[in-house]
């Protein structure tokens, strides 16, 4: 078999290009910041697998508008929710999206009622690359629902 030196070298150094580790650098536009929105039910689709009424395994799927009044009365973006139980009672493990204009925020963990909860952020997109923090949801209104979404975002 006849490679050609040209080649192998071209090759050896286009392997050795894409083995290069990048820095780590991010280009996370989010440092600390706290941002206080509201949102408002859509919908929520209740997925019974197991015995009937909530056991192991049932989940939830939310979705839900976002708002920020003190801008506009218009929807700035929605929220897509799905949380699975793990009992035959109230606590569900929960991840969602939070689709805002400039990117989106990831977010997940436990929760027991949904009148008041605290998940963690786990990433984002665009603005919100590389986002670290918490999420607090406070429901403000039962009909329809509504809360006080706020995260809290660490640099």
């Amino acid at each position: 078999m006849k490679v050609k030196l040209g080649s192998l070298l071209v090759g050896i150094a286009a392997g050795a290009l894409v083995a290069i580790p990048s820095g780590g650098v991010s280009n996370a536009a989010t440092g600390p910041a706290t941002i206080r929105i509201t949102n408002q039910e859509v919908r929520v689709v209740r997925v019974d697998i197991g015995t009937r009424g909530t056991s192991p395994g049932d989940m939830e799927v939310l979705r839900q508008s976002l708002f920020n009044r003190r801008v506009t009365s218009r929807s700035i973006g929605h929220v897509e929710l799905i949380c699975t139980f793990v009992d035959s009672g109230r606590s569900r493990v929960c991840r969602g999206t939070y689709f805002l204009p400039r990117g989106r925020i990831m977010v997940g963990g436990s929760l027991r009622f949904r009148q008041f909860y605290e998940l963690a952020v786990l990433g984002g997109t665009g603005l919100y690359d590389n986002a670290r923090g918490t999420l607090t949801v406070t429901r403000t209104h039962r009909k329809p629902v509504r809360e006080l979404v706020i995260f809290r975002l660490v640099g």
